[in-house]
């Protein structure tokens, strides 16, 4: 159902450094640009996709509170490896990687992290 979700950034040039290098990490590049107003990242034409965007409205972009881009992975190590190379890009941690509820051994894995403009982002996988 979902096609691509876009978030908002002030400093595009940042944002599409930041997410080039982060979905490099699970393989994915560049769908779609249009200079100086957005990037976009999917691994397929037809697959569902993220974009940085400036606002259409040309006004500050804002972070919506409750709002977070969710990005499924195979394998808790990917989940690992995206939230730990998140981080090191300058992201900053909003939940490290584990099973939630806490204690669980299965379920649910995933880690939380905040992009450079402040989006909410999370890696997650299913574990039996």
């Amino acid at each position: 159902m979902l096609g691509y979700v876009t978030l908002g950034t002030n400093n595009l040039p940042r944002a599409t450094a930041y997410y080039d290098a982060l979905f490099e990490t699970i393989g994915v590049g560049r769908s779609m640009e249009e200079e100086n107003y957005f990037v976009a990242w999917s691994p397929g034409q037809l697959s569902p996709g993220i974009a940085a965007t400036i606002p259409f409205d040309k006004k500050p972009a804002t972070v919506g509170n409750g709002i977070m881009v969710a990005l499924i992975m195979e394998t808790p190590e990917q989940v690992d490896a995206l939230y730990h190379k998140a981080l090191e890009l300058g992201g900053s941690d909003e939940g490290q990687p584990g099973f939630r509820p806490e204690g669980a051994d299965k379920g649910f894995y995933a880690g939380y992290f905040r992009d450079l403009d402040g989006n909410k982002l999370n890696a997650f996988c299913m574990v039996e």
